[in-house]
């Protein structure tokens, strides 16, 4: 089984408000980065949305380690997840779940692959990390900037 590293990150202008996300895939010495943005998200969203892009990047299952510096994605699937599938996706506040719809998509794209989470300080010069930051801020600035509709 192929081993992938994936970096990612997530940024918003305002929260809500416009936002961007970034990855990088690594395996071996080939790299690849990819961004994209939201006119009207949150931050988690856009964390969470990079995991998921990063990993449908993937065209087989492969040992992935997912480097994150969110709290919220890496504690949601390895702490929350399976309690809020056992109580039908209601929290330990007896709420709906936020971003419910991303948790569904999150699960069904680690599916396929072996994930093992790491978390990364962020803004603290973690070389992978920064570059993240900044593909996902150039993307949030560009959903900024964007014209409407």
């Amino acid at each position: 089984m192929k081993k992938v590293d994936i970096f990612t990150d997530g940024a918003c202008k305002g929260n809500p408000g416009p936002g961007g996300w970034g990855v990088l895939l690594r395996m071996g010495s080939h790299e690849k980065e990819m961004s994209g943005g939201e006119d009207d998200t949150t931050n988690n969203r856009m964390e969470m949305t990079a995991v998921i892009r990063g990993l449908h990047a993937l065209i087989e299952p492969c040992e992935v380690t997912i480097h994150s510096d969110s709290k919220y994605v890496i504690d949601g699937m390895t702490k929350w997840i399976k309690g809020w599938q056992k109580n039908g996706w209601i929290n330990a506040s007896k709420k709906p779940v936020r971003n419910a719809d991303l948790w569904h998509d999150l699960i069904e794209a680690v599916r396929p692959h072996k994930v093992t989470w790491q978390w990364v300080k962020g803004h603290n010069g973690h070389v992978e990390n920064e570059r993240v930051d900044r593909l996902a801020s150039d993307a949030a600035d560009e959903a900024v900037n964007r014209p409407s509709a």
